[in-house]
Formats: structure tokens, sequence, C-alpha cells
């Protein structure tokens, strides 16, 4: 029985020195295997946190370009409103300008044309009056038989015309 006291037995010595061989594994474990592994997970976390808060910051730099794309948008449709505007204006004004030259031309074009009417007809009356006024002295040439001389002749056409116009 002795071995199986050996084996099942308590040893002071033997828990002392297994007791201080779990404290030399420990610190050998603790100095060489924990500080290394929490140094590396320290050092990952940090890395970690710190591409979190680059992710956070680009977030926040988009949302400051998109706010100031959406303001550059917004002013750009305004832009673009005022200058369809003011176009719209001057194609307005244009068009006012050019029908008020169009009918001040069509005016002037009247006028000449009731000019023209009135200056061709006072040349045909003109006209009328000299082969009338020839007809007439050669008619009273043959009545009278003789040759009047420039003053009779206009006194004969003036009364001619006269009663031509008491007539018509």
């Amino acid at each position: 029985m002795e071995g199986f006291e050996n084996f099942i037995g308590f040893n002071p010595l033997t828990a002392l020195f297994t007791l201080c061989n779990l404290v030399i594994t420990f610190l050998i474990l603790k100095k060489f295997l924990f500080k290394p592994v929490n140094k590396m997970i320290d050092d990952r976390q940090k890395e970690i946190d710190g591409l979190y808060e680059d992710a956070n910051n680009a977030v926040k730099e988009a949302e400051a370009l998109k706010q100031d794309y959406t303001e550059k948008l917004r002013q750009a449709q305004k832009t673009s409103d005022e200058i369809i505007s003011s176009a719209t204006a001057d194609a307005g004004r244009r068009s006012d300008r050019i029908l008020r030259e169009a009918k001040q031309a069509a005016d002037e074009l009247r006028e000449k044309a009731r000019a023209d009417v009135a200056q061709e007809k006072k040349k045909a009356l003109n006209d009328v009056k000299q082969e009338i006024s020839s007809i007439a002295v050669d008619i009273a040439e043959k009545v009278v038989e003789k040759k009047l001389d420039a003053k009779d002749q206009e006194a004969l056409i003036e009364n001619f015309l006269r009663d031509m116009g008491d007539a018509t």
C-alpha cells in the first residue's frame, strides 16, 4: 500500500514544488504570452477605432459635400431661371420693337403710296388739261380761223376749263 499511498498521498514538498512551478509558469506566460497578446489586441483595437473615426469623418465630409452640392445646384437653378426670365423679357422687348418698326415702315410705305397716287393723279390731270388745252386751241383756231396769241390762248383755255369744271 505504500505504492498506493505514494500515488494518492500528499507530499508537502511535491505540493510546494508544483506550486512554485505553477507560479513560474504563470509569470513566464504573463511576460512572454499575455503582454504581447494584450499589446497586439490593444494595437488592433486602436487601429479599428482609427478606422471607425476615419469612416465617421468621411461620412461627415460627404454630408458637407452633399450640402454644398445641393446649395450650388439650387444657385445654378436660380441663375438659370433668371437667365431664362431675362432672355424672355429681351425677346419680348425685341419683338415689340420689331413690330413697332414694321408698323412704322408700313405707315411710311402707305403714306408714300398715297403721295405717289396724289402725284400721279395730279400729273394725269395736268396731262389731261394739256391735251384738252391743245385740242381746244386747235378747235378755237379752226373756229376763228386765225392764230391766237399767247394771251388770248390762255384766256380761252381758262374759260374752257372753267366751263368744263362747272359741267362736272
